[in-house]
């Protein structure tokens, strides 16, 4: 379901916006103020894990288009989230392996947005997002993914790493993209598979990439050593693809 992405600013649009469970990726709040209403707010955003962040006054004053932000202010999403439970289903219901993606660290909109549509056109079941240190569906993700976020669930996540492990249970393994790992044609990227994807420079975490069964790398034979993580993303996807044929 599409939404209009938006700030809303005051104390009780806020909490309408949360008990009506409309999608938040964070909440703004004024640095040390903990009042009634804020004390409610804080405590809705914690049952739905939606995540806070303390700011000074000056960083609401900017952020606000009305000028009565009451000392709180939330970003929703353009698009509603979808579960991993739903990823999962879109496979089983298309009688294919699973094929998902896993992005680590992707704060830049237009990465998310473009890795977005790839995952849509090479077949992928959805695409799984972690919720702090990485964008979330902003308007820019929508438009950057060119109608794809309307066939292509994604489920934002708490723990990547820990559902990087309730997938292994349900029968996927993982391969994390790494310069450092062997070269991508060696492996076998057949059956139901996560691909992991990190930011550009700052790649995969390290915890998570622990929980890849493989590192896969990109042969490259340029002057710089790596890709924009959307077409890295691309790249090896398509191998994934190349391999599920001919399988």
């Amino acid at each position: 379901m599409a939404y209009e992405e938006s700030y809303i600013e005051g104390r009780n649009s806020v909490i309408e916006a949360l008990r009506a469970g409309r999608p938040v990726d964070r909440l703004y709040i004024l640095d040390g103020c903990q009042d009634g209403p804020i004390s409610t707010i804080k405590r809705e955003a914690r049952k739905n894990d939606i995540i806070i962040k303390y700011v000074e006054k000056d960083r609401l004053d900017q952020m606000s288009t009305t000028g009565h932000h009451q000392g709180v202010i939330a970003q929703t999403a353009a698009y509603e989230y979808a579960e991993v439970e739903d990823i999962l289903k879109n496979a089983r219901d298309k009688g294919e392996d699973p094929f998902v993606f896993l992005l680590d660290n992707i704060v830049d909109p237009h990465n998310l947005g473009a890795i977005i549509r790839t995952a849509n056109l090479c077949g992928a079941h959805g695409v799984i997002i972690p919720k702090n240190r990485a964008v979330g569906l902003t308007a820019t993700v929508a438009r950057t993914s060119a109608g794809a976020l309307n066939y292509t669930p994604v489920a934002k996540v708490t723990n990547l790493s820990k559902t990087i492990e309730e997938l292994k249970k349900e029968g996927l393994w993982f391969v994390c993209a790494d310069m450092d790992g062997e070269v991508m044609y060696d492996h076998n990227l057949t059956g139901p598979i996560g691909l992991v994807i990190g930011a550009e420079g700052e790649g995969v975490s390290r915890l998570v990439r622990e929980k890849c069964d493989y590192i896969a790398s990109i042969p490259m034979k340029g002057d710089i050593d790596s890709l924009n993580a959307s077409v890295a993303a691309g790249v090896l996807a398509y191998e994934i693809v190349r391999q599920r044929l001919k399988a």
